[in-house]
């Protein structure tokens, strides 16, 4: 009569199991000095473009394309580096099996985890949003106050309106959005190669091959499926890859915003919905690869 209960407790799914999971793993991530170092140099570049006025001819353009630029390459690397070593790294300190010896299912335990690093990217993501507007804010107040003193009065409201316009529009935070979809969708795609790779270094190299791939299967695949020459064999091999391998120029939409074009609510949500689909994709295929893995 006593053993039915325990094991009704261990099969039905628990949130406060999942979030008492994710929450140590984040206390965990945050606490190692990689996350630290990666989340100053970024501020420090974000925090540099402030001076890239006498530099640049359109300053605000300029300044949003670094600050983008540098908050997706220090989100990539936290979503890599991180989650590749959290599997190994419970794995070392045994503290997998101490978890799982308890009433905690792997999925509980797998999406404890990759919550925990879901909450890494945002906190950072924030932090490194929070540097960027207030760096373009100062440079908007400084412009506005220069346009004041230089434009002339009939051409004044207009100038003025061109600044803020070039500062801030409406596809700034959608821009954000995506930057942080994007990582979202590397951690998962990490993840799943951590389930089944032999170390940690085997799972950072691939996936960082894998992201070099993303980016450019689109152009290769196009021009092996529309090339006449192409062997039937190339073609199924491209399709094969654009299948397994998420086209993360999808998620380009930082580029229009940078140059100032709306993005539309329809882009933003097709867009949205596919970083989802990636995500729940590569982590259920990551759970059932763990769920045959011998601990």
């Amino acid at each position: 009569m006593t053993a039915t209960p325990a094991a009704t407790q261990h099969k039905i799914f628990s949130p406060a199991r999942v979030w008492a999971i994710a929450s140590n793993t984040l206390l965990e991530l945050v606490r190692l000095k990689l996350f630290y170092f990666l989340l100053l140099f970024a501020l420090v570049v974000i925090g540099a473009t402030y001076f890239y006025r006498d530099i640049f001819q359109d300053e605000f353009q300029s300044l949003k394309d670094v600050s983008l630029g540098a908050m997706w390459i220090f989100t990539l690397l936290l979503s890599i580096l991180p989650t590749a070593m959290l599997l190994p790294k419970d794995m070392e300190d045994r503290t997998l099996y101490t978890i799982l010896a308890k009433p905690v299912p792997r999925f509980e335990y797998l999406l404890g985890k990759f919550l925990g690093v879901l909450l890494l990217l945002f906190i950072a993501v924030s932090i490194m949003t929070s540097v960027f507007v207030a760096v373009l804010y100062s440079r908007e107040r400084m412009a506005l106050t220069e346009a004041v003193h230089m434009t002339r009065p009939d051409l004044l409201q207009e100038e003025l309106g061109r600044i803020r316009n070039a500062a801030f529009n409406e596809s700034l935070l959608p821009g954000i959005v995506v930057v942080y979809l994007k990582g979202a969708v590397c951690a998962s795609l990490t993840l799943l190669l951590s389930t089944f790779a032999s170390s940690m270094i085997f799972t950072i190299i691939v996936s960082v091959v894998v992201q070099i791939i993303g980016h450019v299967q689109p152009i290769a695949r196009d021009y092996m499926l529309n090339n006449v020459g192409v062997s039937a064999l190339s073609r199924i091999f491209f399709t094969l890859v654009a299948l397994l391998i998420p086209d993360l120029t999808a998620f380009s939409l930082v580029d229009d915003m940078v140059a100032g074009n709306a993005i539309s609510f329809d882009l933003f949500a097709k867009t949205a919905a596919l970083g989802g689909l990636y995500v729940t994709v590569y982590f259920f295929v990551a759970y059932f690869v763990f769920m045959g893995k011998e601990l």
